[in-house]
C-alpha cells in the first residue's frame, strides 16, 4: 500500500469534479482527480446527458424523415443496423471523454481510477480496478460524486427487461412495446427515442401532468406531440407492481379507465435520481447530510467540515450538469480565500424532447405561489416566419415580467431549439434586464430569437406579428 499525498483531491469526475480540478490547476494547486469509473466525465457523459442527446438527434431525422412526406419528399423506410447505432453513440462518448484525459495531462492534474473511500477527514484509501489499495492523504477536498436512478424495491423485480435510463442508453434491442414509469424529461426523452426507432412506447405518471415542475401551457404542444407519437399517456396513473413472465413483463396499473394488466417486452423507470452518499465512507469526516441523502453546503459550497466542499447533486436539487460546472468555480475560490457564492437567480432547464421545453428565473407557477405582482406575456410560433418555414408553429415563447419595474423574471420556451434559445434568457434574467432591453435589441430575421423580442414588446402594447383585441 502506498502512500499518496495531494494539496487538493477531488472525488468524482462528473460536470462538477473534472471542472474543478482544472479550475484548481489552472490557480497553481496540486490537484488529484480521483474517478472510478475507467473514463471520466461523470453520468452526464458516459451514461446520460451526451449519449441521450445523441440518440435523440437519431430520432429527430427519423421523425423528420417521415414527416417529409408533407412537403413533396419521400424517403424509403430507414434500416436500422442497432450495432452501428450503439457503435456511433459510443464514439460521441470515447470522443469527449478522451478530450477530458488530455485536458487532465495538459493541466498537471493527476487522474486516478479508483474507488475513494474516507477513513478520516483528511485521508482517503484508494481501490484501484485490480484491486491493489493505496491510501492518499489531502489537505481540502472537493466531494462530487454525483447521484443514480432511482429504483423502488417494487421495481427492482431482478430481471434485466426492466431497465433504469443506464440500461436504456445501451439500446439492447428495440423492443415492440416499452412502458416507462414516469413522465418526467427522463421518461419522455428516453420514450421520444425509443419510439422514433418503433417502440410502442406507454407512459404512466403518478400526477395529474407531464413534466410536472413545469408550467402547463409550455408542456401542452410537447404533449399533443407526443400523444400522436406514443401508443399511450396515462395521467393520474399508478403502477402498483412489475412481475416477469416469458411473454414480457405484465404491469398492474390503476387509475381511470385504464386497463389494469398490461404486458410490455421492456419497461423504464424513470421517476428520479437520488445523490450518492453512501458506500464511501462519508461518515468518517464528518460531513453533515440531511434526510434526503444531499451534503449539506453553504453558499459557498463549503460543508460544516471547513476543508471539505461539496459540489453537483450531491450537494442539492436541481440535479443539472451545468449547476454541478458553476459551483465548481465557486468552490474553488472559496477554498483559496475567496469571496464567491452561489448566487445565481436563474438556472436553466431544459427538456430535450421534440420539441424542446426551456426555462429560466421565477416561472408562472412560482410567482403565483409566491404572492408576485407580475405580468405574464407571450408570442405564439404561428405568428413566427422562420417556424413557419420549419413548418413547426406549435411554439411559444413566453415571459414573467415584474408588474412595477418591467423586470424579466423568468422565460419559458417551447418548440424547435428551444435549449439554445433559453441562453438569451437566462443572461436576461441574470443580469436583472428590464423588458424594454429585449424588445429594442435588434434580432436577426428570420430566426427564432425573434420570438423573444416580440415576447417583450408585448409588455408595452402589441407585438409586431401578433394582435390581440383590447378588452
Amino acid at each position: 500500500m502506498a502512500d499518496l499525498q495531494t494539496e487538493l483531491v477531488v472525488l468524482g469526475g462528473g460536470p462538477g469534479g473534472y471542472p474543478a480540478a482544472f479550475d484548481a490547476a489552472d490557480h497553481g494547486l496540486k490537484v488529484t482527480l480521483v474517478n472510478e469509473d475507467a473514463k471520466p466525465g461523470g453520468v452526464c457523459l458516459n451514461r446520460g446527458c451526451i449519449p441521450s442527446k445523441a440518440l435523440l438527434h437519431v430520432a429527430k431525422l427519423l421523425n423528420e424523415s417521415r414527416e417529409a412526406v408533407e412537403w413533396g419528399i419521400t424517403f424509403a423506410k430507414p434500416k436500422l443496423d442497432l450495432a452501428k447505432l450503439r457503435e456511433w453513440k459510443g464514439s460521441v462518448v470515447n470522443k469527449l471523454t478522451g478530450g477530458i484525459g488530455q485536458l487532465c495531462q495538459a493541466r498537471g492534474v493527476n487522474l486516478i481510477q479508483a474507488r475513494g473511500t474516507f477513513l478520516d477527514p483528511h485521508t482517503l484509501e484508494l481501490k484501484r480496478p485490480d484491486g491493489k489499495l493505496d491510501r492518499l492523504k489531502f489537505e481540502k477536498c472537493i466531494v462530487a460524486t454525483g447521484s443514480s436512478p432511482a429504483m423502488p424495491p417494487i421495481f427492482n423485480i431482478g430481471d434485466p427487461r426492466v431497465m433504469d435510463s443506464t440500461g436504456a442508453l445501451d439500446l439492447p434491442d428495440i423492443p415492440g412495446s416499452l412502458l416507462i414509469v414516469g413522465g418526467g424529461y427522463i421518461g419522455l426523452e428516453m420514450g421520444s427515442v425509443y419510439s422514433a426507432l418503433g417502440s410502442k412506447v406507454t407512459v404512466v405518471e403518478l400526477t395529474a401532468n407531464l413534466l410536472p415542475g413545469a408550467d402547463r401551457d409550455l408542456v401542452k404542444p410537447l404533449q399533443k406531440r407526443l400523444e400522436a407519437h406514443f401508443h399511450a399517456i396515462h395521467l393520474n396513473t399508478k403502477v402498483e407492481a412489475l412481475a416477469a413472465g416469458r411473454g414480457g413483463i405484465t404491469a398492474t396499473l390503476s387509475g381511470a379507465g385504464v386497463e389494469p394488466k398490461q404486458t410490455f417486452d421492456r419497461v423504464l423507470v424513470a421517476i428520479g435520481r437520488r445523490p450518492n452518499s453512501k458506500g464511501f465512507g462519508l461518515e468518517a469526516t464528518g460531513v453533515e447530510v440531511n434526510d434526503k441523502g444531499f451534503i449539506a453546503v453553504d453558499r459557498q459550497m463549503r460543508t460544516n467540515v471547513p476543508h471539505i466542499f461539496a459540489i453537483g447533486d450531491i450537494a442539492g436539487e436541481p440535479m443539472l450538469a451545468h449547476k454541478a460546472t458553476r459551483e465548481a468555480k465557486i468552490a474553488v475560490d472559496a477554498l483559496q480565500g475567496g469571496s464567491a457564492e452561489f448566487d445565481n437567480v436563474a438556472i436553466p432547464a431544459v427538456v430535450f424532447t421534440d420539441p424542446e421545453v426551456a426555462w429560466c428565473g421565477i416561472m408562472e407557477q412560482e410567482a403565483t405561489a409566491r404572492g408576485l405582482d407580475f405580468k405574464v406575456v407571450k408570442f405564439p410560433w404561428a405568428a413566427s416566419g422562420r417556424a413557419t418555414t420549419l413548418a413547426r408553429n406549435e411554439g411559444l415563447t413566453k415571459m414573467i415580467v415584474d408588474t412595477k419595474t418591467e423586470r424579466i423574471l423568468g422565460v419559458g420556451l417551447v418548440g424547435v431549439g428551444a435549449g439554445e434559445m433559453i441562453a438569451e434568457a437566462t443572461l436576461a434574467v441574470e443580469m436583472a434586464a428590464v423588458a424594454r432591453d429585449l424588445a429594442e435589441t435588434i434580432h436577426a430575421h428570420p430566426t427564432l430569437s425573434e420570438t423573444m423580442m416580440e415576447s417583450a414588446e408585448s409588455v408595452f402594447g402589441q407585438a409586431t406579428h401578433s394582435y390581440r383585441p383590447k378588452r
